[in-house]
């Protein structure tokens, strides 16, 4: 049953990557690709993030996909001290089948914050995203069912595309809000929603057309101390796109190897994830000099472990926030 699985999941990985976006299981570590409204929400003067994840590398590199942004706050001395907007740039690409199917995106997303109190502790913001996307199947190196035979490979449905390169690319719109709030120095708080892909754009390939669907989000998260450099961090979210969807909800404690009075402790991280039904995901993560890596592999618990092995794939994240010492903490999302 393994082999056959393998044989088979390159022939419909286009078709799951039709139905389905590219996701992280570190969501809490791209903030751009779960929802706009976190553009320029963090404490700093500018964000740099960058993710890597390879989903079921025992099924012939099933799914590559990678990120990079970078956002920051803006019009800081000409909006109130409450409030904080944001404006923020990312590139990711993903590919799957091997290589043959490659998606390449560039967004440009901005946000604004609007204080609740005179501290600004408590906001709701909303977010805006635009994003150019460019789609390039190289159908050369794609297998077909009707090609297994006794014999082999013969031609048939890839005689059809003669190794062409078919291309497409579309405009992309997507929009959320999130509310955050802080209640002393050592908790946060937040709820959001995501929809991506609001106007609904067209794929086509030799004439055959589809509309993407949308994908909506509900996030929450927050983070809250439990002892004197002990901190719980839980975060999840609920993602639904047609007819798939996935729940990941879980948290890691952070460890503060140092005192208070250091200005760059140093801190650790250690915890766990689940997605619902498909896999629990282990995650250990360090932070230093303002820049956190993470490391976390999907351990699949789905029927699909019989074919990659319980080997659900690694993902990296690494992100990093200049933040001045002569500048107003301002309480912000870590998870």
């Amino acid at each position: 049953m393994r082999k056959i699985i393998l044989s088979f999941l390159p022939l419909i990985a286009p078709i799951l990557l039709l139905a389905q976006d590219p996701h992280f299981s570190q969501f809490f570590s791209s903030p751009l690709t779960l929802n706009p409204a976190f553009t320029g929400k963090f404490d700093g003067t500018f964000r740099v993030s960058g993710n890597y994840r390879n989903q079921w590398p025992t099924i012939n590199r099933a799914y590559q996909t990678a990120t990079l942004s970078v956002d920051l706050p803006v019009m800081l001395n000409s909006i109130p001290e409450t409030d904080r907007w944001g404006v923020g740039f990312m590139g990711y690409t993903d590919k799957s089948a091997n290589g043959a199917v490659k998606f390449n995106y560039f967004s440009a997303s901005t946000a604004y914050h609007i204080g609740l109190d005179e501290e600004g502790y408590h906001q709701i913001g909303a977010g805006f995203q635009a994003t150019y996307a460019n789609m390039m199947i190289n159908t050369a190196d794609l297998k077909f069912e009707d090609q297994l035979t006794a014999s082999g490979f013969t031609g048939v449905t890839s005689e059809l595309f003669n190794g062409s390169t078919l291309k497409n690319n579309y405009i992309d719109v997507n929009a959320g809000l999130l509310y955050s709030g802080s209640n002393t120095d050592r908790d946060f708080y937040y709820a959001g929603i995501s929809m991506y892909h609001i106007n609904r754009p067209k794929q086509q390939f030799t004439g055959a057309l589809y509309l993407l669907n949308p994908r909506t989000t509900f996030h929450a998260g927050g983070y809250f101390p439990i002892g004197e450099n002990l901190t719980l961090h839980l975060s999840g979210l609920t993602s639904i796109q047609a007819k798939a969807s996935e729940t990941v909800i879980g948290g890691a404690f952070q460890i503060q190897a140092g005192t208070e009075t250091m200005i760059n402790p140093i801190n650790l991280y250690a915890g766990g994830w689940l997605r619902v039904k498909d896999a629990f995901i282990p995650y250990l993560g360090i932070e230093m000099n303002n820049a956190r890596l993470g490391i976390s592999y999907d351990v699949n618990t789905s029927q699909l472990k019989s074919a990659s092995a319980s080997r659900g794939g690694i993902e990296i994240s690494l992100i990093y926030i200049a933040r001045p010492s002569d500048r107003k903490e301002m309480p912000c999302p870590r998870f």
